[in-house]
């Protein structure tokens, strides 16, 4: 069933190099699926898993505000962040070391996926991954991604979502705390919200987290999700 999806794993990775690899194979899976002289085949069409960590950055998609940014230029130089505006859904969000990104690379149509189903096999992976830690983490209501807590005083999110797709292939993804360093959410408000906390998979369980694991774990329960 894994087979099905090829899984890829870039390290540590600057977001721009990372962003500019994901727009490669993403424009290369549109055209060929725009080529109407050539109709794409299942044999050639690569169903990547693509995940990686990034040095600190902040991104904002692209309709979010910019307000929800909450330091400047010259502060996010003292912290070593960068920041990017970008062409995935959701508002702001941080990445950096200690947490995994998720980006794959999708032809949804030959899945058999809507976009809707996509974004719930992935909050699904994280929820199920989450349970192998015996952390009961769920959805909530009109804010995608995966939260611990929901309904109770103290909500907070554990991973964010955001994607684009074109022609039903996707690019952007997932990101889920594990060992992330908390404080740099601080400066932002995550995902648009003001009055919710972030958290991590470490902080959780009080303890530091094979990343290595974790990958294997959420590409696992990945492939069970979208190859049926």
């Amino acid at each position: 069933m894994t087979s099905k999806i090829q899984f890829i794993d870039w390290g540590l990775i600057e977001y721009k190099d990372a962003w500019d690899k994901q727009k490669q194979f993403f424009d290369e899976l549109v055209e060929l699926k725009s080529d109407f002289n050539n109709p794409p085949l299942k044999s050639i069409i690569n169903q990547r898993f693509i995940i990686c960590e990034h040095p600190h950055v902040y991104t904002l998609g692209r309709n979010g505000q910019s307000n929800n940014m909450l330091v400047n230029d010259e502060f996010m130089k003292k912290i070593n962040a960068s920041y990017f505006h970008i062409d995935r859904g959701g508002d702001i969000t941080y990445h950096g070391p200690g947490q995994i990104v998720g980006y794959p690379i999708l032809d949804l149509e030959l899945l058999h996926l809507s976009l809707k189903d996509y974004i719930h096999c992935i909050e699904e992976m994280i929820i199920r991954t989450l349970k192998e830690y015996r952390i009961e983490a769920s959805r909530m209501n009109g804010a995608t991604g995966v939260w611990l807590d929901v309904n109770k005083p103290n909500p907070r999110k554990i991973c964010a979502i955001g994607v684009r797709a074109s022609r039903y292939v996707t690019m952007h993804g997932f990101a889920f705390n594990i060992n992330t360093d908390l404080s740099y959410f601080s400066y932002i408000n995550p995902c648009g919200f003001i009055d919710k906390g972030v958290t991590s998979l470490s902080k959780e369980l009080q303890k530091p987290i094979d990343a290595d694991v974790i990958k294997q774990k959420l590409y696992t329960h990945f492939c069970s999700l979208v190859c049926k």
